[in-house]
């Protein structure tokens, strides 16, 4: 569920705007719930189906302009959205879609520099769509005393079980905090032992960050904005695409890259990390203003439609 709250992120900024908006989206409950939860209108369409649908909402709902989150889109779909005469904006996007885009925001592809597609194309880290709550809750870490695990809403792998069993294994706590739409729910409770904290769906994530000094984390937005906030994190890439994320994150001296989830190096959780040297860094190098970059953008582009 990383491309939804990160759409939310947006959706919030936009909204300060007074900019109406509509949240399209497969059937997915915890999704739903979340969505209405904040406020917003939303309506179920076949996402991975071929047809007028787009041109048909479009319509319906006098739609300006299309923002897409979720990963790469197919030429079709994209085609579908562009003839209908609104603007196109699409996320992170190296699908058949991508040149159909009027802006390609491409915070987490940190290879294929200069090759993107789009008419206009924002790459890098100073467009990620991060939590503005950040700024009340960043703080220098200095020890490695309390740890947290949090591997994405849904966690379709089921890594969170992986590091559990090998925290129990070397003698580490943690807390553990999942999203409403994790799958692996009954499974974890079994496993769990007391001194694991188990929290599913926490009001805000960043204020959660403040209580603790590391994170295990996918390679999404999540290692981000843990950084902004003084956090550093151990990544372990849920997805291919992650893993250039995770290298990232470790070049910029904020995180340590574990590998992907069916070859994770272990041994860094052994390790006793530098936590102030990090903290810092992230706090320096991943800036809070991007969010409102990408808002100026879209909202120069929706100007001109």
């Amino acid at each position: 569920m990383g491309h939804l709250f990160r759409a939310l992120a947006l959706a919030d900024g936009l909204r300060e705007h007074n900019v109406d908006l509509i949240f399209l989206l497969n059937q997915h409950k915890p999704a739903l719930e979340l969505i209405a939860s904040r406020g917003y209108d939303s309506e179920i369409v076949p996402l991975e189906r071929a047809g007028e649908w787009e041109k048909d909402i479009v319509a319906k709902r006098n739609i300006r302009l299309w923002i897409n989150d979720r990963l790469n889109t197919d030429a079709r779909h994209a085609a579908r959205v562009t003839e209908a005469g609104i603007p196109l904006v699409t996320f992170d996007d190296r699908g058949s879609g991508s040149p159909y885009a009027d802006i390609n925001i491409a915070a987490l592809i940190f290879d294929e520099v200069g090759t993107l597609k789009g008419k206009r194309v924002l790459q890098g880290p100073d467009y990620l769509v991060i939590n503005p709550e950040i700024r009340n809750f960043q703080r220098v870490r200095t020890s490695q005393t309390s740890l947290l695990v949090t591997l994405g809403g849904s966690d379709t792998y089921g890594v969170t079980l992986s590091v559990v069993r090998h925290l129990m294994k070397i003698g580490k706590a943690a807390t553990v905090v999942v999203g409403p739409g994790f799958a692996h729910m009954d499974e974890l409770q079994e496993l769990l032992t007391p001194a694991f904290s188990l929290k599913q769906g926490v009001p805000s994530l960043i204020e959660e960050f403040s209580l603790h000094d590391l994170a295990i984390t996918g390679g999404g937005v999540t290692p981000f904005e843990a950084a902004a906030s003084g956090l550093p994190t151990i990544v372990i890439a849920n997805e291919k695409f992650e893993v250039t994320v995770g290298q990232a994150l470790e070049n910029f001296g904020v995180s340590r890259y574990a590998g992907h989830h069916d070859d994770i190096d272990w041994s860094l959780f052994d390790l006793m990390l530098p936590i102030e040297t990090m903290s810092r860094r992230g706090i320096e190098k991943i800036g809070l203003h991007g969010r409102q970059r990408v808002i100026t953008a879209i909202m120069e582009l929706r100007c001109q439609s």
